[in-house]
């Protein structure tokens, strides 16, 4: 009989007087109700133990425990494939030298291109030099017009696109544009302005010029937190690693507060091209 373990981040609890509890991955707590099958037994199968004698009762339980989801699946590789090392940074340091940083120790092979705040467009062929297996942009400030307007053809030659840029005392982390049909750049823009009635000066912001007091500083650990973000959503792509728990990941828009470190997450989906207007006779 094939043993089986509990997935990460379900655990099994003896509650005195009322039996086992399973907590979820969520923190949440159930009641298992183990009726003839004998605890230690399970216990043992769950911990991928000896499996001992088996019955219908036991048997029925870790059925349970397999169709909620809460046994692994099998070990997986989480190793960075070779394929996809190569990962092309471009940005301001701030947020570029934690995010390498961690890329490497997740197994990548990252390229920094040190970038001034805002920039000039960069043509999709100058972000295709050096055949990376994806392209990460980071800034420090709003993204100026047209900035990302090439980038966001990366998907169109096989490489994944993410990119991260703070407005004032908010960051926002899109999500991984993998293949021609993902969320771009040009859609969040396009999202985010139908999203607010003050459409036109958010407009007027992302435009400039600006009239600002004091910088806002990215402290080292809001800088990390928003490196550590990317870095996860980099490696899961990668790896293939399941989706995260609450909206796919190529369908989330994260906003960071960057005064709390609160992370709230967002639903944003593709623009669908409109059609030309019909010429009209005459």
């Amino acid at each position: 009989m094939s043993r089986s373990r509990l997935a990460p981040g379900v655990d099994v609890v003896a509650v005195p007087g009322r039996g086992l509890a399973v907590r979820t991955p969520e923190g949440e707590f159930f009641s298992v109700r183990t009726r003839g099958a004998d605890q230690d037994v399970l216990l043992s199968r769950l911990t991928g133990g000896s499996t001992g004698p088996a019955d219908d009762e036991l048997e029925r339980v870790v059925r349970a425990f397999e169709e909620t989801g809460y046994l692994a699946e099998g070990p997986r590789d989480a190793r960075w494939p070779a394929a996809r090392q190569d990962i092309r940074i471009l940005g301001n340091p701030v947020l570029t030298e934690p995010l390498a940083a961690q890329l490497a120790a997740l197994g990548a092979r990252p390229r920094v291109t040190e970038t001034a705040s805002g920039g000039s467009p960069v043509a999709v062929e100058d972000l295709l030099d050096g055949d990376p297996s994806a392209v990460v942009w980071c800034l420090d400030g709003p993204v100026p017009d047209g900035l990302w307007d090439a980038a966001d053809r990366l998907p169109d030659h096989g490489v994944a696109w993410l990119r991260c840029h703070r407005e004032g005392w908010q960051a926002y982390v899109e999500p991984v544009a993998a293949a021609p049909s993902d969320v771009t750049s040009g859609h969040v823009r396009s999202r985010r302005l139908a999203a607010t009635p003050a459409h036109r000066e958010l407009a007027a912001y992302w435009s400039g010029p600006r009239t600002s007091g004091a910088p806002v500083r990215l402290t080292p650990p809001a800088a990390t937190l928003l490196a550590a973000l990317l870095a996860d959503d980099l490696h899961r792509w990668a790896t293939g690693a399941p989706g995260t728990v609450g909206l796919p990941a190529r369908r989330r828009l994260r906003r960071v507060d960057l005064r709390t470190l609160a992370v709230t997450e967002h639903p944003v989906l593709p623009v669908p091209t409109v059609a030309p207007m019909p010429k009209k006779d005459g």
